[in-house]
């Protein structure tokens, strides 16, 4: 399994049956780090994942292929002046290997080529492959939170998601793209 032969793509119609199943996948590694008593304590970290259906035609959907096989996803959705990112997850056999990180660039790219000039999320701040995983990709913790990002972390608080750990929002600056001035020579 060479990184290389990850490629990053728009999901297609035949990908949506595909996106819970990588989702759910994830939940073992949240079980290994908070312990089967947190998480079964926290049924939303355990119930079944959105499908691809439902996330289809909200925002953007972006999949990582290896070969035909989906091994990952980048789900974004407009938020007022925002991109949201709703949702990364990558089969935890493939983890490990830079695809989360590329899937985060990529929709930060699309984001960016899309007019928005931030990205937020909401994660777990002491999780490994949560917090500490997006600072490393440039997003840092905010406090004064925008409305649709109150209204997020109030949905989660109704979800239980806290009891799990400290949730937070994040958010990264994506640079406009500039084109570099025409030179007369």
């Amino acid at each position: 399994m060479a990184l290389v032969d990850i490629s990053i793509r728009r999901a297609r119609p035949s990908d949506l049956r595909r996106i819970a199943a990588v989702e759910d996948a994830g939940v073992a590694l949240f079980e290994q780090h908070l312990g089967a008593a947190v998480l079964a304590s926290v049924p939303a970290l355990s119930a079944g994942a959105t499908s691809g259906a439902e996330r289809d035609g909200v925002g953007t959907l972006l999949v990582a292929v290896d070969d035909r096989r989906l091994v990952g996803f980048a789900h974004v959705v407009p938020h007022d002046l925002h991109a949201h990112l709703e949702q990364v997850s990558v089969l935890p056999a493939y983890g490990r290997r830079g695809i989360g990180a590329r899937l985060v660039r990529e929709a930060m790219e699309e984001a960016r080529w899309a007019g928005y000039g931030v990205m937020s999320l909401c994660t777990y701040r002491d999780v490994p492959w949560n917090g500490p995983f997006y600072a490393a990709l440039g997003f840092t913790e905010v406090s004064d939170l925008e409305p649709f990002q109150r209204d997020l972390r109030a949905h989660e608080q109704a979800l239980g998601l806290d009891d799990a750990g400290v949730r937070v929002v994040m958010q990264a600056t994506l640079s406009r793209p500039t084109r570099r001035p025409v030179s007369d020579h």
